[in-house]
C-alpha cells in the first residue's frame, strides 16, 4: 500500500504563504492575490474544457493550463533566481499564432458580442473575464514589485485567446450572440 503525504502543513495557519525563494508573505499580499487569480483562471479554463470535451480548442486549452502553472511559479518566484521557471516569449508567440489561426475563419466583428451561447461558449467567455482579472492582479503587483514582462504579455494574450476561442466555437454552433443596443427599451 502506498502511503500518501499529508496535504496540510500548518505553515499557513498564521496567514502567510511560502514563495519559491523560501520567503513568506501575507496571504493578503498583492503577490498572493495574483497567484490566486491565475489559479482561478486555470480552473475556469478547466470548466471550459469540460464543456468542450474534445477537439482542437480543448487541446489548446490544456496546453494553456500547463502554461498557467509555469506562470504561477513565475509569480511565486520574486527577484532573480538562477534556473527559475519563467514565462518566455515563445509561449506568448504560440498564443498569438493560435489566435490568428482561429480568427482566420471568423467574420469581422460588427457588434459587441454577448458572453453567452452554448455551455462551452459561455464557459470560454467566463474564463476570459477571469483571465482579465488575473491580468489586472499581476499588473497591480508589477507596479510595486516588477514581474517578468513576458508574464504580463502572456496574460494579455490569454484573454484574447479565450475571446477568439469563444467566437470560434460559437461559429461552429451557429454564430455569436450579438448585442442589440437599446433592445430592452422596445
Amino acid at each position: 500500500m502506498v502511503k500518501l503525504n499529508k496535504i496540510y502543513t500548518r505553515t499557513g495557519d498564521g496567514g502567510s504563504a511560502g514563495l519559491v525563494d523560501g520567503s513568506r508573505v501575507s496571504k493578503s499580499s498583492l503577490r498572493m492575490a495574483a497567484i490566486g487569480e491565475v489559479d482561478e483562471a486555470n480552473a475556469a479554463i478547466g470548466v471550459a474544457i469540460a464543456a468542450l470535451q474534445q477537439g482542437e480548442v480543448a487541446d489548446r486549452l490544456r496546453r494553456i493550463q500547463n502554461d498557467l502553472f509555469d506562470l504561477g511559479a513565475d509569480v511565486a518566484t520574486p527577484g532573480e533566481i538562477d534556473g527559475a521557471l519563467r514565462i518566455v516569449a515563445g509561449q506568448v508567440e504560440r498564443l498569438e499564432r493560435e489566435i490568428d489561426d482561429m480568427n482566420a475563419s471568423l467574420g469581422a466583428l460588427t457588434s459587441f458580442i454577448l458572453p453567452s451561447g452554448s455551455a462551452a461558449v459561455s464557459a470560454l467567455h467566463l474564463a476570459r473575464t477571469v483571465a482579465r482579472r488575473a491580468e489586472r492582479a499581476a499588473v497591480a503587483l508589477h507596479e510595486s514589485d516588477p514581474l517578468n514582462p513576458q508574464l504580463i504579455a502572456y496574460l494579455n494574450r490569454l484573454s484574447d485567446t479565450l475571446f477568439v476561442a469563444a467566437r470560434f466555437v460559437a461559429a461552429q454552433e451557429g454564430g455569436d450572440v450579438l448585442w442589440q443596443p437599446g433592445a430592452t427599451r422596445r
